[in-house]
């Protein structure tokens, strides 16, 4: 698949590359991202030119990742978003925000976005979030953006080689407004199984 570019009254959702790799390794030199996200830790500009040169146009051309620089109209960097592939029909949404944007709602904004862009133009179903037991402020962006958090899965991120508990949450089609391609028929209220 092409890369797209999507747009928001404040936001520009578009893919980076070559020309945005000091942006990108500058932002992650923050000591939070390199916490709470899996990248490599320390960030080094090697990663950087990974990333943008070959790990995101390969996501996108083989569609297994979609992944958004997330920019004001001005072009300064707010953070990056992905959906990545895991399952027909189910895309996992993961981000960062920059040091400086966090608390003026772009990533819960860009969030939204791209997930009504996954269920219209992905065919997906189901789009999960999933952050490490105390990134409360990832939490805070899915839950604004509507995410529905569903439980804590034990062991289930592996940060930097150490097997850490997350919170799981997803968003539906229904949650914003869209039809499912598929027919979701949800566990009735009180269990009744044999």
């Amino acid at each position: 698949m092409d890369p797209v570019t999507l747009t928001t009254d404040r936001l520009v959702l578009r893919t980076v590359g070559p020309h945005d790799t000091d942006t990108v390794y500058d932002a992650v030199q923050d000591p939070d991202i390199q916490r709470w996200t899996t990248i490599p830790s320390p960030y080094l500009r090697e990663h950087a030119v990974s990333f943008t040169d070959q790990m995101v146009p390969d996501g996108w051309s083989d569609g297994s990742m979609f992944t958004f620089g997330v920019f004001l109209p001005s072009g300064e960097l707010v953070g990056m978003l992905a959906i990545t592939m895991r399952s027909l029909g189910v895309g996992e949404i993961g981000f960062w925000t920059a040091k400086e944007h966090r608390g003026n709602g772009y990533i819960t904004e860009a969030a939204t976005t791209a997930a009504r862009w996954a269920f219209t133009d992905l065919s997906v179903d189901r789009v999960e979030w999933r952050a490490e037991v105390g990134n409360t402020g990832s939490r805070a962006v899915a839950e604004r953006a509507g995410f529905t958090v569903e439980g804590t899965l034990r062991s289930a991120i592996n940060n930097k080689g150490v097997r850490r508990d997350c919170w799981v949450g997803s968003l539906l089609p229904s949650d914003l407004g869209i039809p499912s391609t598929a027919p979701y028929l949800p566990a009735p209220s009180s269990p009744s199984g044999v």
